[in-house]
């Protein structure tokens, strides 16, 4: 990244949560176009919220999220797969395709082109000769690559993927975390809520460290010390009766500079 990479997203004292009850409480920083960035941190973190605070579901209780350049409607957002109803009756290259709604429209044909990129959507995800098979008959990995094949079609400067290795074979992650720093490398911002640490501190150079608050964000290694997840783990316990624990050399402002 260049050392002046302009932000994409900018938090401004933003505080996210249901029924009044704060989720993510007094957010600030920004988020550099270009970002590679893993969300991590307890269960009940916020994490989740986070990212439909971004992509608009949730509207803020407190401050705002700034989005440089870029609409909403234009987000790739990747919700849990436990949202997600697969008895519909749909097979895979109508699933796929629904990618490019916001291009095209629900219901207005698709030309030559549009399928095109379908096919070969399909093809990057190593889903080519099912396309007529039913969404309902794929198993977890297969439905996973048809959902990350939407994203492809989605073609957006930023993706939010919420914990898209849940429950999916060893190959599939291997293979989606390859799109993933396609993504990256094709310069989008891919910011992912993820539980396994290993994999962040292999993937992603980027990490923040939520507990309802930011415990920490910057370098990955710096992020995931010993230190920093035992004041997430208190923090989450106490829900912020904890928060003066010690904290190891990692930039608290998520003001973040390459």
């Amino acid at each position: 990244m260049s050392a002046s990479a302009l932000p994409i997203l900018r938090f401004d004292n933003l505080t996210l949560g249901y029924n009044r009850h704060p989720a993510v409480h007094h957010l600030r920083g920004e988020i550099a176009a270009g970002s590679l960035l893993a969300v991590v941190g307890p269960n009940g973190a916020g994490k989740s919220t986070l990212l439909k605070g971004i992509v608009g579901e949730l509207r803020p209780i407190q401050g705002r999220i700034e989005l440089m350049g870029l609409k909403r409607e234009n987000i790739a957002y990747l919700a849990q797969q436990s949202t997600l109803d697969s008895s519909f009756p749909i097979v895979i290259s109508d699933f796929v395709a629904m990618g490019l709604w916001a291009e095209f429209g629900a219901f207005r044909g698709f030309d030559y082109g549009a399928r095109q990129r379908i096919e070969a959507a399909i093809a990057a995800v190593g889903l080519s000769g099912l396309e007529n098979r039913p969404i309902g008959q794929l198993s977890g990995g297969q439905l996973q690559r048809a959902r990350f094949a939407r994203v492809i079609l989605q073609d957006s400067p930023l993706v939010l993927l919420d914990e898209p290795y849940g429950a999916i074979d060893a190959n599939t992650v291997r293979d989606l975390a390859m799109l993933v720093r396609r993504w990256n490398a094709e310069g989008r911002t891919v910011i992912s809520v993820l539980h396994d640490f290993s994999h962040v501190r292999q993937e992603y150079p980027e990490t923040l460290l939520l507990a309802r608050e930011v415990v920490a964000r910057g370098a990955t290694a710096d992020v995931l010390c010993e230190e920093n997840q035992e004041r997430a783990r208190h923090l989450a316990e106490a829900q912020g009766d904890d928060a003066d624990a010690p904290i190891c050399h990692a930039d608290i402002t998520a003001q973040h500079h390459h």
